[in-house]
């Protein structure tokens, strides 16, 4: 191995990217960390019954309204999908049932009357178009939002002439605040009005950014058409993932002994082990830097996609590698002609890489696109599966297949 060719190896503008990545994918790990799904960081199955079947459309609502509350909850890794017309699952990485169903348990359906507690309700949920972050002044609060247009009007014909009156302001049934705040006059004169606010007050500063954090939730997300409730609640240990995480260090370094022996089998070469060795883990070291990055859950579909993308980038380091001892195996008499030969199987190497790898894309992406274009209720486990397998592809032809092409260019020939 000489000295020209390593300095060259080091200068060419694809291990100058490899490299590059390796490092930032390391510094992004460190520091980020990476965000593990409920198979291995354990947390919460919770199952929802409606109180009656319903339609698709209706699913779809109850399924985006629950994963937009989590998540402005604050909840990480949430997986909300349907399970028939009546039933939805609910998947929480580190969080706890109890946790879960005081988040979920009610379907948070906002109600406003004036006058009494018994009287025609003035506003609803579904009449809100956008609600502001709520205030905090001492124990009291405030959550601003406005109404449309039709909602104001409504509202204006109750609240007529009634200024001074207590508003009742019902959050599943039970009233929000102990204390209903009053009916101002500017609100009384009958004139419709789009933009008000929610009150209350708590006994503590606590307790008010309790309440208040709950109004704002259920406000910001619209409630849900349908009552639901809780049926079954389950907590998924995380010794499970502790115990595949091992497995799964040690298959690694078992597959790595193989694929090794097996490639000096193969080729006598023992130069040529360690760099598909140090390409394959480069891959898995950038994709998990992106993971990072992107905060993508890796779960067990996860951790297989990145396997078997890995397993395609093996194959593909191996028809490089085999289009340019074949080739060279046939001789040249110069130097020149011998560089040539070279290059130009390192070429065709790597048009039978690109083409594998797009038809790997190709049908992955079915996959994908059944569970981003649901969203929260699309099928989860598979669309985890064809993205990670698909980045890792994508990391392997445009970073890792040229770099190990490169180096079997300048080290083999």
């Amino acid at each position: 191995m000489k000295k020209r060719h390593i300095k060259q190896f080091l200068k060419d503008k694809q291990v100058i990217l490899l490299i590059t990545l390796i490092i930032a994918s390391i510094i992004c790990i460190s520091t980020l960390g990476i965000q593990q799904g409920l198979d291995l960081k354990g947390g919460s199955l919770i199952q929802l019954q409606l109180e009656t079947p319903v339609d698709g459309e209706t699913m779809d609502v109850v399924t985006n309204v629950l994963d937009k509350r989590l998540n402005l909850y604050g909840v990480q890794d949430v997986k909300v999908r349907s399970s028939g017309d009546q039933f939805v699952i609910i998947e929480m990485a580190g969080v706890s049932p109890e946790e879960v169903e005081k988040l979920i348990g009610s379907p948070g359906k906002f109600e406003a009357r004036i006058g009494n507690e018994t009287a025609p309700v003035a506003l609803t949920g579904g009449d809100i178009t956008s609600v502001e972050m709520y205030e905090i002044t001492g124990t009291e609060w405030m959550v601003p939002f406005k109404v449309s247009t039709s909602a104001a009007k409504k509202f204006a014909e109750f609240a007529k002439g009634k200024g001074g009156e207590k508003v009742y302001m019902f959050l599943d049934g039970k009233l929000i605040n102990d204390h209903p705040p009053v009916l101002s006059e500017e609100l009384a004169t009958g004139r419709g009005v789009t933009e008000l606010s929610v009150t209350g007050g708590g006994d503590t500063s606590e307790e008010a950014k309790a309440e208040a954090e709950a109004v704002y939730t259920v406000l910001k997300t619209g409630s849900l058409p349908v009552q639901i409730e809780v049926v079954g609640a389950s907590t998924v240990s995380p010794e499970l993932g502790d115990q595949f995480l091992n497995g799964a260090i040690i298959a690694g370094l078992l597959a790595i002994l193989v694929v090794s022996i097996i490639m000096y089998i193969r080729y006598r070469k023992s130069i040529l082990a360690i760099p598909i060795i140090i390409t394959c883990i480069s891959e898995i070291l950038i994709v998990m830097g992106i993971a990072s990055v992107i905060h993508w859950n890796i779960d067990l579909s996860a951790i297989a996609g990145l396997i078997a993308s890995v397993g395609t980038g093996v194959d593909d380091q191996i028809i490089i590698t085999d289009e340019i001892l074949v080739k060279q195996s046939k001789g040249e008499t110069t130097k020149k002609r011998r560089l040539t030969r070279t290059r130009m199987s390192v070429k065709n190497a790597l048009f039978i890489v690109f083409a594998s790898a797009g038809t790997l894309v190709a049908a992955m992406l079915p996959l994908a696109y059944v569970g981003f274009a649901r969203g929260s209720s699309g099928i989860g486990t598979l669309a985890g599966f064809a993205f990670t397998t698909i980045l890792g592809v994508l990391v392997g032809i445009f970073v890792t297949r040229p770099a190990y092409s490169k180096f079997v260019e300048l080290f083999l020939r």
